[in-house]
């Protein structure tokens, strides 16, 4: 009798030791990719929770959609998936864009794989890659502005002495000569005043450490807004949309008013000056909280994660394509009269404080998205 249950507990022990295999269902759910099932019409049989903000629709809302509801019929995302089915084999394609009314999403990376227990049924595992190649974007943010920041020493120490003697020739040339070449002392100085000014302002990109405190940034956009309003931006409409609930920036505040005030003017120029027929213009400022990636912060080992997040959104007639993936470099500039050195400032700030900029542009719609480190239990000292 003895030996019966031992041999009996024995099989409950093994039983307890060997794990049941995860629930398919529960292990897609876990995944922190998006993942689609579809059937042989190509409607949603299942989406887990990462492709539901991917493809911003619910669950409940997918139970009565097909594929074709969310992106065109000519899309490629259509020919991987017949191909997927005809061949039975797993296919990827890379730089993909999913765009409609409902959806824009560009770069994506779609593999779709068939279930053969299922006939007609495709995997698809999609794959946004933006957050990779902003991370590429910054590096070559950050190299540019060390390139700005040997420059900008250079010309400070070979440029500005024989600037200051120019300068001073052209006065005294200036009050000894005959009206008509005093015209010329007076432009050879304001010449030599416009170039000073602008090592100057490249003297701004130097490797000089920050102080880095706790930051409230609705106070930071609320200072910005009310500068722009009594100024630049008198005749544009703003909007508001802001998570109260936002922790505190780790960050230094009057930097982060210069990159803020810097999106907000460019915004209104460009409103001003863009050839868009807007009824009305408008800048929309939001904050928001979101997992993010994790960078580490320049001069330190220290890693931080990037959940809050600023948008600047205009609706003026959007940043030409031929600039747009040069935006940050030095000494580009949409604008005419430009020096392309603001945004390139903006960029190397938000690299100082291991953020990320990102920008999103067509006509009728601008987008800087900020991503920014939090500072946890802290007093906000702003």
């Amino acid at each position: 009798m003895k030996g019966v249950v031992a041999r009996a507990a024995l099989k409950v022990v093994g039983r307890r030791e060997t794990p049941r295999p995860p629930d398919l269902v529960a292990l897609m759910s876990a995944l922190p990719v998006p993942v689609v099932l579809l059937d042989a019409e190509n409607r949603f049989r299942f989406i887990n929770p990462a492709a539901e903000q991917f493809l911003g629709v619910s669950v409940a809302q997918a139970r009565q959609l097909g594929l074709a509801d969310l992106v065109p019929f000519d899309n490629p995302i259509f020919l991987l998936i017949e191909q997927v089915r005809q061949n039975e084999v797993t296919v990827s394609d890379h730089e993909m864009t999913l765009e409609s009314p409902r959806l824009r999403k560009h770069g994506i990376t779609v593999q779709g794989t068939p279930l053969l227990e299922e006939p007609g049924s495709v995997l698809l595992v999609l794959q946004d890659a933006s957050a990779a190649r902003a991370l590429d974007r910054q590096l070559t943010f950050r190299s540019a502005a060390r390139s700005v920041t040997g420059m900008a020493a250079i010309l400070a120490h070979e440029v500005k002495n024989p600037l200051s003697g120019i300068r001073g020739a052209a006065q005294l040339l200036e009050a000894s000569v005959s009206e008509a070449d005093q015209e010329l002392a007076v432009l050879i100085r304001d010449e030599a005043d416009r170039i000073r000014a602008l090592v100057d302002r490249m003297e701004v990109f130097g490797e000089k450490p920050i102080e880095r405190h706790a930051v409230n940034i609705h106070r930071v956009l609320e200072h910005v807004r009310r500068l722009a309003q009594s100024g630049f931006a008198a005749h544009i409409r703003f909007t508001e949309v802001y998570d109260p609930s936002l922790p505190s920036v780790l960050g230094n505040r009057d930097q982060l008013i210069q990159v803020i005030l810097n999106l907000v003017k460019n915004a209104a120029e460009s409103i001003t000056d863009g050839s868009i027929n807007t009824l009305v213009g408008e800048i929309t400022l939001t904050t928001a909280f979101q997992h993010g990636v994790r960078l580490a912060v320049p001069g330190s080992d220290q890693r931080v994660h990037l959940p809050l997040v600023v948008t600047v959104r205009d609706n003026g007639p959007g940043i030409a394509a031929d600039i747009r993936q040069h935006l940050f470099d030095p000494f580009v500039s949409s604008k005419p009269a430009g020096s392309g050195l603001g945004l390139a400032l903006v960029a190397k700030i938000v690299s100082d404080h291991g953020g990320l900029i990102e920008v999103d542009s067509r006509p009728g719609r601008t987008e800087f998205r900020l991503h920014l480190p939090m500072l946890s239990d802290e007093p906000d000292s702003n």
